[in-house]
């Protein structure tokens, strides 16, 4: 490791041999002053070190003393490893690199509880497992509480406590033979556990996702007390897991106190999180006692109050019954030699703070509940525990996949995290940092290069939602205040469309025309990059008016009922900009023999007023929606919607606003993308096949809200060969992208992963993307055009009708394979 000191010493440091150690010392200054002391502190605690210091696979409690010994090569930087920035600052680092096998089988084992699954982890290891987990009963009822993998869970084979087996080998059948070879040997023994063997790539990943779900199925769950690390990666010996674990609930019981448990078993480490109560003092109290407990326990069993975290402040007290006094003197020691004036991080391992002090929460924590225009019902119905909810695993901190979050992607800023910006607004309530509360500039800052694109709802192990966090800020942070003149025009824009299809085409004139468009961009803070998206030359609406009129051959007999009618959701960017995609849907609906009805009325979900924080009007228009359809809505009438962020509203934001409103529920529920429709309403739904490939680009919302899984069975029904591309927001955002201040990251965030992708795509390749701001980012960047998937089903009802009038199907199907 390349390391620096805080007295401004750069160093490399890394394994000694005897001579190098020697030399280092003659040649005196800080660096020899440094190793002379070290090697000093070495002999003096050598066999105390090897004593005291616990032979597990899991160790991160302490300093790595252990690693000055003789035997180890006084093996500096492993001894800085995990000192949790309280001796050097890491600058870089060079790392040893464990051969991953290319061919991945799982084995899980079902026993009647966890105790008796970890009881059995010797065993299993000794079969060569390149990783062994493990997950209980509590765990999996709060994935069914939260709707966490509803389908995944049928994976798992009968029992209570599980062990998630995972063995790897240069093919797959050396893979299958090791499981094999186990699975023989475990059904000649007494009371077998139940077991299951996953050779289905995609089935591997759902059960690898079940364990790596742990932290967000015991974080928030609804209707129980609030959980909290504290104790959280213990690790023991693994043959000593199973009495472990027995003693751990039994010390949990006493002090009332619930958890799941899941981890590492093949290491011996257990993860968890607690109910402490950190509001009252009592409850503090009790969660001090419960510490010291908790390391006397792990100690007896020869572990580690750690396993993987390290002790931070809420086990640096605990030290002493691990290692004893001596040893916490020898890390006071190793912290001095480093760094002199204490300055490092002080208050952990060395000197810390007690487990109860500077709690998040505490027994003096009361924020203030402000009124909001959301209800968040996920929590308690309030802001404040909202603002709790980030768990600070710091995933949103990852740069090459998913969605969340796509301006951290490009700025690398923490403030751009879910993270970060999570953190800022937990501190605008408690007011002691952050003073100005809602009308803080520093939480508006953080909060406007947020793309709203739900990402982080999914993505995020605790479904942090900031999108509905920033809404709710904005509405406060402009009370009483003008806007931005983008907010007005895009917030509004179901208005000004509403007047533009008066005469479409002088509309489309004025915002094209050289000057006068420039002029129109300027006025509603447009990026002078972008153009402005012209006007259908007659909006759907007026258009399904007359197409009613003719006789529907496709319609059932008989009165429209919630069998055979569904209402198509004419929303704004498609009825007015996009009209030719609201047709195809309306032709592949009636294909599929249903009766489609569209609102006479002009109905709005509001979709851009969120992004600008104009609640109140965006919650008047739901209302309006809520009266309007009520009947429909009652009577079990299924709605479409062809725009996912629209969608969104209706099955996210409408119950967030109306909690209680049975039917917004009503309307939740009945509200699908086209593709779920197809899928999930029509029993054996067949399109016509389309001989051609696409690359897929989903919508955020549609990711975050609804997933792809509809999308993506109906893509592989029409017969294309598609990529799905791991694209995240595409960057345009809904108006972000056209904002003139947001204009470069929305074109950073779209060269991520999409622009590329579209580039090298043969110019015969179908672009599918079904969102608005989506296949407008695309064309006003690369002038391709994006299809809605119900164009692309359209597109294979023509093609079916032409091939059936000459007797092509079989041919290009034939064409096709051979291409492939």
């Amino acid at each position: 490791m390349r390391i620096l000191t805080y007295d401004g010493l750069k160093m490399t440091v890394g394994k000694t041999s005897d001579e190098e150690l020697a030399a280092t010392i003659r040649s005196g200054g800080r660096r020899g002053e440094i190793y002379a002391q070290l090697k000093l502190l070495r002999d003096q605690y050598a066999e105390l070190i090897r004593k005291r210091f616990p032979q597990i696979p899991r160790r991160v409690s302490g300093y790595n003393l252990d690693q000055l010994l003789p035997e180890k090569g006084f093996h500096v930087a492993r001894a800085l490893v995990g000192t949790e920035g309280t001796c050097v600052v890491v600058l870089d680092a060079t790392t040893r690199l464990i051969k991953s096998p290319p061919e991945r089988v799982l084995l899980v084992l079902g026993y009647p509880d966890i105790y008796t699954a970890a009881d059995h982890i010797t065993e299993i290891m000794a079969a060569g497992p390149i990783g062994l987990e493990g997950l209980d009963d509590r765990l999996i009822d709060d994935m069914k509480k939260k709707h966490m993998h509803p389908e995944d869970l049928d994976l798992l084979p009968e029992g209570g406590g599980w062990l998630v087996a995972e063995f790897g080998g240069e093919t797959r059948g050396e893979a299958d033979s090791q499981v094999r070879r186990l699975v023989e040997r475990l059904n000649q023994v007494p009371n077998p556990p139940a077991m299951r063997t996953y050779d289905d790539p995609h089935q591997e990943q759902q059960v690898r996702e079940l364990r790596e779900s742990g932290l967000g199925a015991t974080a928030w769950v609804p209707g129980a007390p609030s959980t909290w690390e504290g104790w959280e990666d213990s690790a023991v010996p693994p043959e000593k897991l199973g009495d472990y674990l027995r003693d751990f609930r039994s010390l949990l019981n006493k002090y009332h106190y619930g958890c799941d448990l899941y981890g590492h078993f093949g290491q011996g480490c257990v993860h968890t999180r607690i109910d402490f109560d950190l509001e009252s003092r009592r409850g503090i109290d009790q969660y001090r006692k419960f510490g010291f407990e908790a390391a006397e326990l792990v100690t007896r069993y020869g572990g580690s109050l750690s396993g993987e975290h390290g002790d931070g402040q809420s086990r640096g007290e605990l030290l002493p019954i691990m290692f004893g006094h001596e040893l916490v003197d020898a890390f006071r020691e190793f912290k001095r030699i480093w760094d002199p004036e204490g300055k490092m991080n002080p208050g952990r391992v060395v000197d810390p703070y007690r487990r109860d002090q500077n709690l998040r929460l505490g027994a003096s924590y009361n924020p203030p509940n402000p009124d909001t225009h959301f209800s968040f019902p996920d929590d308690s119905g309030t802001f404040k525990r909202a603002a709790l909810r980030c768990v600070g695993v710091g995933k949103c901190r990852r740069e090459g996949e998913g969605t969340m979050c796509p301006s951290f992607m490009v700025t690398h800023e923490e403030m751009h995290t879910t993270r970060g910006r999570a953190h800022l607004l937990f501190e605008m309530l408690q007011g002691e940092v952050i003073r100005d509360g809602w009308r803080e500039k520093a939480v508006y800052d953080a909060l406007d290069l947020c793309l709203a694109c739900k990402g982080c709802k999914r993505d995020c192990p605790v479904n942090v939602d900031m999108a509905t966090y920033k809404a709710e800020f904005l509405s406060h942070y402009y009370k009483h205040r003008l806007r931005p003149r983008h907010a007005y025009a895009f917030g509004y824009i179901n208005y000004g469309s509403r007047i533009a299809a008066v005469a479409p085409w002088l509309v489309n004139i004025l915002t094209h025309a050289p000057g006068l468009s420039t002029l129109a961009k300027f006025a509603a803070g447009i990026a002078p990059e972008r153009h402005i998206p012209p006007f259908s030359p007659e909006p759907f609406t007026t258009w399904f008016k007359k197409h009613r009129a003719r006789p529907n051959t496709h319609e059932k007999e008989g009165p429209p009922s919630s069998d055979n009618t569904v209402i198509l959701w004419a929303d704004t960017f498609n009825n007015y900009f996009h009209a030719e995609t609201m047709r195809a849907a309306v032709e592949v609906l009636e294909a599929a023999g249903r009766h489609v009805q569209v609102p006479s009325q002009n109905l709005c979900c509001g979709r851009p007023l969120y992004d600008y924080g104009l609640l109140a009007p965006a919650k008047r228009r739901l209302r309006k929606i809520l009266e309007k359809l009520r009947p429909q809505i009652r009577a079990g009438v299924p709605i479409v919607v062809l725009e996912p962020s629209c969608a969104a509203v209706f099955r996210d934001e409408l119950i967030n606003l109306y909690p209680r409103d049975q039917d917004a529920r009503r309307l939740s529920k009945q509200t699908f993308l086209l593709s779920e429709f197809l899928q999930e309403r029509l029993e054996n739904y067949q399109p016509p096949k389309l001989y051609r490939k696409a690359i897929v680009h989903g919508h955020c919302h549609h990711r975050a809200v609804m997933t792809m899984k509809a999308e993506e069975e109906l893509l592989q029904k029409l017969g294309l060969e598609y990529t799905l591309l791991d694209s995240g927001c595409c960057g345009m955002a809904g108006a972000f992208g056209f904002e003139r201040e947001h204009y470069d990251l929305s074109i950073k965030v779209g060269e991520r992963v999409l622009l590329p992708a579209v580039r090298r795509a043969n110019e015969k390749t179908l672009i599918i993307a079904d969102g608005f701001s989506c296949r407008e980012q695309i064309s006003q960047t690369l002038n391709r055009r994006g299809l809605h998937i119900a164009e692309v089903i359209q597109m294979a009802v023509h093609s079916d009708r032409e091939n059936l009038k000459t007797g092509e199907t079989s041919r290009l199907q034939n064409e096709f394979s051979t291409a492939r």
